[in-house]
């Protein structure tokens, strides 16, 4: 089972990263701006620093929870097999998604290192929620554009998708993850497995 990342898994992984909980207002494009510049610097910071490996991976997963709701992000992502699922594989899905996403970020560390990224425009959608532009770039490769949509959820702004040579991430998470239910029989439980597998493989890729 894979995951799509941005080109060389880029910042947040995001992969997977996105599903929204209903948005309680519209959020300021400029503050959707100032949030993504200053989630990506502290993420750029730590991709740049010499700490340790283990010391990184724990400040990646501060950043990341307090960037992304982890929650609606996974019952999105889910969708409608969450109310199929018991509540011990609910928890453990929430807790294998997270591992994935912080994951998929620290195992790609010492390919991403001199990363920078550039703030572009910025664009209010109709669902009140805001994408942001960026451009990425990393030495020895072309820039690339990532698109950062972000909605104010619990009166915080928060990243609920990625856009990355324009597929949404969420939505492409999402199908996959039904794929694989849908292939054994509406059971949460090979989804797990998978998940699990993953989180195996990209623990030993961390160098």
């Amino acid at each position: 089972m894979t995951f799509p990342l941005p080109r060389r898994g880029l910042l947040l992984l995001a992969a997977a990263i996105a599903a929204p909980a209903p948005a309680t207002a519209a959020i300021d494009p400029a503050r959707a701006a100032e949030f993504i510049r200053t989630t990506g610097e502290r993420l750029v910071g730590i991709i740049n620093s010499r700490a340790p490996l283990d010391r990184r991976r724990a400040q990646v997963a501060e950043v990341l929870r307090a960037a992304v709701d982890i929650e609606g992000v996974g019952r999105f992502i889910l969708g409608r097999w969450y109310n199929v699922a018991t509540e011990a594989e609910r928890r453990e899905y929430l807790r294998l998604f997270e591992e994935i996403i912080i994951r998929n970020l620290s195992s790609r560390f010492g390919e991403l290192e001199g990363v920078r990224f550039h703030i572009g425009r910025t664009q209010t959608r109709a669902e009140d929620d805001v994408l942001v532009s960026t451009e990425v770039v990393q030495p020895g490769n072309p820039p690339f554009a990532l698109d950062w949509l972000v909605a104010q959820v619990g009166n915080q702004p928060k990243i609920v998708d990625v856009i990355a040579e324009g597929a949404s991430l969420r939505l492409t998470t999402r199908s996959e993850y039904s794929s694989v239910i849908s292939r054994n029989g509406g059971r949460v439980g090979p989804l797990l497995d998978a998940m699990r597998q993953q989180v195996a493989r990209l623990s030993a890729q961390e160098r």
